[in-house]
């Protein structure tokens, strides 16, 4: 049987589907939910069902497609409404016929909370968690109370707080959750505040902190240490505003810098897998510089450090990157060393030996080619084809003679018809090209606007697997800068419509008449 002396919660798919732009259809919920049993949770806070008719099919569907290892699935709801018997609100109803064997209710703990957005009274609000967690517990339901705003509430009316926590343990909550809704806590008030409700009233306590101050992870951290043992995250600290508590970067240092056993063995080498796979379901692009799970966690790029990770790896990383599922990365690139370009080609299958004069001149190399505008930091296979000239390997199948971009251009401008062909050094440099030169001599103005960067990123499709091109193209007359962005199914179609916008912006900008 599974230890119970603490929790890791997670409200992902609750709290952290609130984050802007997410939107979770119920398989994908179904699909975190078995990530986040893999990665060895104790519980999986599912949404509120009653309350929102895709988190009620997700508690329906879970019951019968979820067979969930570790982690127990948790319905999410309030406490009663004023004036109500909890035996007849249809919300608690839906909580108690969800199907899940744990409950988490919120309930208010902030005075003004209670009295200004729940329109009622103090001791209502006391008597509607009571009601509510008892009759719950009586179906043979866990129940966890979530305190919102309470350290809000703590310190503006700190008897009426610790009422709400006493109330709520005395009904028959396992766990009393302070929440700091509004993210606004410092990890040195944190300390103090559990520990004086701890001392105070002797409940198990847990902690729910959003990231409004950039602390939530410490915060949680502070909370634990002052002995709360249930700890409420999100994957990735998805959530509303800035976000939650972060998952991983939670459980990766108790884990790993406190000696907690708080996952399933074998299941801490699962973070990193688990992070990546959740931020490709909810559409977002894994962050590259998360702690622990980023692919840049444990990256190195300097030369200095690159010359002690040589000698003993641990001398420029916190802890073992496999640990999490993640591994070490040599950068290699103009602040590069002889250790990094050994370090790297090593990584790539390849073996300078004690060559110092080839290390040193793959270095110089590389920094020339960096100095031109080449980057090879995210372009392994570009500098293994590198290496491997150096290598005297060089790699040809075919010999290229020349090559070029033709782009041809109809507009009509006022009222003529005006057919514009144009090279360039690529199709996009083409199309820029005659879409000025069939413009010019209408608008003289725009000889002095100047293209002056231009980004490409590739998108999911819509059905999941054709590619969408995004474009950002940024100009300049100049004085000011601007910039217009353009999607296509490919790389010219999208990057017509920003250079459209550009030079439409550009001329708006120069005082032209709009037709």
């Amino acid at each position: 049987m599974r230890d119970d002396s603490f929790h890791v919660f997670d409200t992902t798919l609750r709290d952290g589907a609130q984050r802007e732009g997410i939107n979770l259809r119920v398989s994908d919920k179904l699909a975190i939910a078995k990530l986040l049993d893999d990665f060895g949770v104790a519980f999986i806070e599912g949404g509120w069902p009653g309350a929102n008719p895709k988190d009620t099919e997700f508690f329906r569907r879970a019951s019968q497609e979820l067979d969930l290892e570790h982690a127990l699935l948790t319905a999410f709801g309030a406490t009663r409404r004023a004036g109500v018997r909890a035996a007849d609100d249809p919300q608690v109803a839906a909580l108690r016929d969800s199907g899940a064997s744990v409950v988490t209710l919120v309930a208010k703990s902030d005075d003004r909370h209670v009295e200004r957005a729940l329109r009622t009274t103090l001791d209502e609000n006391l008597a509607m968690i009571a009601d509510t967690v008892s009759h719950l517990r009586e179906h043979g339901q866990r129940v966890f109370v979530d305190c919102e705003h309470f350290f809000d509430g703590y310190r503006h009316h700190p008897e009426y707080a610790l009422s709400v926590v006493r109330t709520a343990a005395e009904a028959g909550a396992d766990v009393v959750v302070l929440c700091d809704t509004n993210g606004g806590m410092l990890p040195a008030d944190i300390t103090r505040v559990v520990t004086e409700v701890r001392e105070a009233t002797g409940v198990r306590l847990g902690i729910h902190a959003q990231d409004d101050t950039g602390c939530a992870v410490a915060n949680t951290l502070a909370a634990v240490d002052a002995g709360a043992t249930h700890v409420q995250c999100t994957a990735n600290g998805y959530g509303e505003r800035v976000g939650n508590a972060d998952l991983f970067s939670v459980v990766g240092a108790l884990a790993l810098k406190r000696g907690r056993e708080i996952l399933p063995e074998g299941c801490l080498g699962e973070m990193t897998r688990v992070s990546t796979a959740i931020a490709e379901i909810v559409n977002l692009a894994p962050d590259t510089h998360r702690p622990y799970v980023g692919v840049s966690a444990f990256a190195h790029k300097a030369g200095l450090h690159a010359s002690a990770i040589k000698v003993d790896p641990d001398l420029y990383q916190h802890t073992d990157p496999e640990l999490v599922g993640n591994r070490m990365r040599m950068l290699v690139s103009d602040m590069a060393g002889r250790a990094s370009v050994e370090l790297k080609a090593r990584e790539l299958g390849l073996d300078l030996g004690d060559d110092r004069a080839l290390s040193g001149r793959v270095v110089e190399r590389i920094k020339g080619l960096e100095l031109s505008g080449y980057s090879f930091e995210a372009a392994d296979a570009s500098l293994e084809l590198l290496l491997r000239e150096e290598l005297g390997e060089s790699v040809r199948y075919f010999e290229t003679e020349s090559w070029r971009g033709v782009a041809t251009v109809k507009l009509r401008v006022k009222g003529e018809r005006v057919i514009a062909t144009a090279e360039g050094n690529g199709p996009v440099n083409a199309l820029d090209r005659a879409l000025r030169s069939s413009l010019e001599h209408a608008f003289t103005a725009l000889g002095g606007l100047e293209l002056t960067d231009y980004k490409v990123r590739i998108l999911e499709g819509a059905s999941g697997t054709d590619a969408v091109t995004r474009i950002l193209v940024t100009f300049s007359d100049g004085g000011e800068e601007w910039t217009t962005v353009g999607v296509g199914p490919n790389v010219v179609d999208a990057s017509w419509v920003a250079l459209e916008q550009a030079i439409t912006y550009g001329l708006l900008r120069q005082g032209y008449p709009r037709d």
